[in-house]
């Protein structure tokens, strides 16, 4: 009676090499899928069976499907991004803007800089949000690449001529500093707040156009407070360290929003330098515009951290310790 709740799978594979990617070094992430997989897998050749009951073979057909389809847009798959798309397929959601190949997700005219390729499952929801909304928030921990992509989706922007200039800015204010008190003329101290966005943009274009594109104004990078009473048309605006603006100052930049622009918000709401009885322009503008067509808000989480794996060990240890903190009287 039990073998005939049964049933199975097939996902085929195109290569060797590809089978070699999904199963992982000495079958690392096969042993991790088994574990975390109620249903039965086993490799032959260039095939996953899936066996066990219905239910069970439909989730592990769908999370095997989207990690052979990152593995084809050329993610490196990792245990995080093993148990995010887990995460994702119990819930009963896929990846239906990821599961597409990444140049034709992308408008065709649209090519990320160099051999940048989007790491992670957020990652690639945040680029194919920015691809497809007026305005995206990026919200999440250090280490996620929230600005960088967006400044190297500024820069595919600018070169398939989709807008004429690239303006990046923040608040300047960090870390309880204010720019009156910092030595040097104004240039020098804006600099050490505009720095994170002048070193991504080293990253994607040579010295000498950069330097060129600066003097013509095709790119701009200024703080928060030079945006006011402007109307920024044609342009690819993004908006670093987003938490650290007050109410006023987010909607002032939102409605700086001209004609053929793209706008991208950055920012993590856990890490907000403002004064504690400020509130941060980034919470109040998340609750406000949610739900609005034309705004996307893309979360990130700690297995979107790219950088050193301590990087995320760290921020989940901070958030554990937060949530206790919350839990226990004052």
């Amino acid at each position: 009676m039990e073998k005939s709740t049964q049933t199975k799978a097939v996902v085929p594979l195109r290569s060797s090499q590809e089978a070699l990617a999904l199963l992982g070094h000495s079958d690392k992430h096969l042993k991790i899928l088994r574990k975390l997989l109620p249903a039965q897998l086993v490799v032959r050749g260039q095939e996953v069976q899936i066996s066990g009951a219905p239910d069970q073979v439909r989730l592990a057909e769908r999370v095997v499907r989207d990690l052979v389809t990152l593995i084809r847009q050329g993610a490196d798959l990792d245990v995080s991004t093993l148990e995010q798309v887990i995460a994702v397929a119990e819930g009963g959601g896929s990846f239906p803007a990821e599961v597409e190949d990444l140049a034709s997700s992308l408008d065709s005219e649209i090519t990320l800089p160099g051999r940048l390729k989007p790491k992670t499952p957020g990652q690639r929801r945040y680029i194919e949000a920015i691809r497809t909304h007026d305005i995206t928030f990026g919200i999440g921990p250090a280490g996620t690449g929230k600005t960088y992509l967006a400044v190297a989706m500024a820069v595919a922007f600018l070169k398939a001529k989709k807008v004429k200039r690239i303006v990046l800015t923040r608040p300047a204010v960090e870390a309880g500093e204010r720019l009156g008190f910092l030595p040097g003329d104004l240039q020098a101290k804006i600099d050490p707040y505009l720095r994170p966005l002048y070193d991504a943009l080293f990253d994607m274009i040579d010295a000498e156009r950069f330097e060129q594109y600066i003097q013509s104004g095709v790119i701009e990078v200024a703080p928060l407070a030079f945006m006011r009473g402007r109307t920024l048309n044609d342009a690819f605006i993004i908006l670093d360290e987003a938490q650290n603006t007050t109410p006023e100052q987010m909607k002032m930049f939102l409605t700086r929003m001209g004609f053929n622009s793209r706008v991208v918000i950055t920012g993590d709401i856990t890490q907000i330098d403002l004064p504690k009885a400020q509130k941060s322009g980034l919470v109040e503008a998340l609750r406000i515009l949610k739900g609005i067509q034309g705004i996307a808000q893309q979360r990130f989480l700690e297995s979107d951290v790219v950088r050193h794996p301590l990087v995320a060990r760290i921020i989940k240890a901070y958030e554990s310790y937060e949530h206790e903190s919350e839990r226990q009287p004052g």
